[in-house]
């Protein structure tokens, strides 16, 4: 059986419930360093490119990535793990302390080299990658304060993240005792997997193994859709996980459980870099079931935010609003450039008023399109040199008009709306009033129907406070959506 897939609206309304889930992580920290420089010549001692170094950064890598993705779309996080104490642990405890929705619970182990991963990139590409480390089980006192640590924060949090680079943080006896303690409290377990054994997580919620991962794990191959559920499904039986989120690279992602398949097209458009791509992948995944949601609405977020970060240099984070840009974007695909994110219209909207053009903006539902609406959109283009239009989104439109409103959605609404010659720019908003939108865009020119006056349209002393101006734009009679909603339905 074929899931089908969530709407956009379900979507957003997932995205936008994410900041605020705690999320506990448990894994293996690292620091990724980057040298960038350039390559001129070959040594005349080997083979091999002199790099001019210069440029050095250093972010969290392994289970860190999965933390810097968790807060940066929102979560609090807290995250348990395992240092030496060498310069690389401090370095990595520096990098944490940086991260303001993060509290760290760190077992630091005398002698232990903490991983450190160096890869010298020139021109784009990286030309080596350098580790030190240590992966091998934690001593007794440092894996006893870790365990104590993890299971104190299960009961704490909305969702527990495993992730496990096989580097002795999660024995077989912790994640044992974490998915044990999961299970009891009723919290989802997602688990970014290493090895060939996915016995050792047995009874988590969902697993996220890349294609080599699944044939390693399963023994079976995995060279097309058949066989990767083939061998999902022989996983799930042997190990009593709930389901496995396959990351397939260019062929995207399949969401695999006992009885449902989806397989989710990849998102990207260009790929960069795919180092932390997982990551990614598990970390949304983790946040959006620790909103309730369920997998299907998990994996296709998820699979979303991946074709993100793999067009970005470097181990990468995803931000909320590149996220929506990129939900909006795909289901919005006629009106092309004129639908955009409130992040990306202020910018184009001041872009305008640099360049000595008047920008406006309207607002309203446009439930269904009617002479009223176009006859007040012409009067507003004829006042400005570029209007922009704030919709109501469907939740918003429901809590205005009630539930049986509005009768299209928000992608049908924003698409008429921007084949209008009239409207040059388009911004789905969630709140009740465009106030908030209309501080971000400063609009030169603020237009509502005159059946308004003007001390009742939402924003006019803001425009006033900034020079700009109020049009009551005429209305043209006996057009309302609400009459011909009323005549719909007899």
């Amino acid at each position: 059986m074929t899931q089908a897939s969530p709407p956009i609206g379900d979507l957003l309304a997932a995205l936008h419930a994410l900041p605020g889930v705690s999320v506990l992580v448990v894994g293996d920290a690292m620091v990724d360093r980057y040298v960038y420089g350039e390559v001129d010549r070959i040594s005349p001692e080997a083979p091999v490119p002199v790099l001019r170094a210069g440029r050095e950064t250093a972010v969290l890598g392994g289970a860190g990535n999965v933390v810097r993705n968790l807060a940066a779309l929102g979560a609090a996080v807290r995250f348990v793990a395992a240092v030496g104490d060498d310069p690389a642990g401090e370095e990595l405890q520096r990098l944490l302390a940086a991260e303001p929705r993060v509290s760290a619970d760190l077992a630091i182990e005398h002698g232990r080299i903490t991983t450190l991963k160096v890869r010298y990139v020139a021109g784009g590409q990286q030309l080596l990658r350098a580790d030190r480390e240590t992966a091998a089980p934690l001593a007794a006192a440092a894996a006893d304060r870790l365990t104590q640590a993890a299971l104190a924060g299960v009961a704490a949090c909305s969702v527990v993240m495993l992730s496990d680079y096989g580097k002795g943080v999660l024995r077989p006896e912790l994640l044992a005792a974490i998915l044990q303690a999961a299970r009891e409290a009723g919290r989802p377990v997602v688990v970014d997997p290493k090895g060939g054994d996915f016995g050792r997580y047995r009874g988590a919620t969902l697993v996220t193994p890349n294609r080599r991962e699944l044939a390693e794990a399963s023994g079976m191959p995995v060279d097309g859709d058949d066989a990767i559920v083939a061998a999902a499904r022989a996983i799930l039986a042997a190990t009593g996980i709930e389901a496995l989120l396959v990351t397939r690279s260019q062929d995207g992602a399949s969401l695999i459980t006992a009885d449902a398949v989806s397989h989710l097209p990849a998102e990207a458009r260009d790929v960069w870099d795919v180092s932390g791509a997982g990551d990614t992948v598990a970390a949304v995944a983790a946040m959006v079931l620790g909103t309730g949601r369920g997998l299907e609405t998990a994996a296709r977020l998820a699979n979303a935010a991946a074709g993100i970060v793999v067009g970005k240099a470097g181990t990468a984070t995803v931000e909320p609003r590149e996220l929506e840009a990129l939900l909006r974007r795909a289901d919005l695909l006629a009106g092309g450039d004129k639908i955009a994110h409130v992040d990306d219209a202020a910018r184009i909207a001041a872009a305008w008023r640099a360049d000595g053009l008047t920008v406006g903006f309207t607002n309203g539902c446009f439930d269904l399109l009617h002479p009223g609406h176009v006859s007040l959109l012409a009067a507003a283009r004829s006042r400005c040199d570029r209007l922009i239009v704030g919709l109501n989104s469907d939740a918003s439109t429901r809590r205005l008009k009630g539930e049986t409103r509005p009768i299209q959605t928000e992608t049908a609404r924003a698409l008429v709306l921007a084949s209008m010659g009239s409207v040059d720019m388009v911004v789905v908003f969630d709140e009740d009033t465009p106030l908030a939108l209309i501080e971000a865009l400063r609009p030169d020119l603020l237009v509502k129907g005159a059946d308004y006056s003007v001390d009742q349209v939402v924003g006019a002393d803001l425009v006033r406070s900034w020079g700009g101006g109020v049009f009551l734009a005429p209305l043209s009679e006996g057009h309302s959506t609400t009459r011909l909603v009323r005549g719909m339905r007899g």
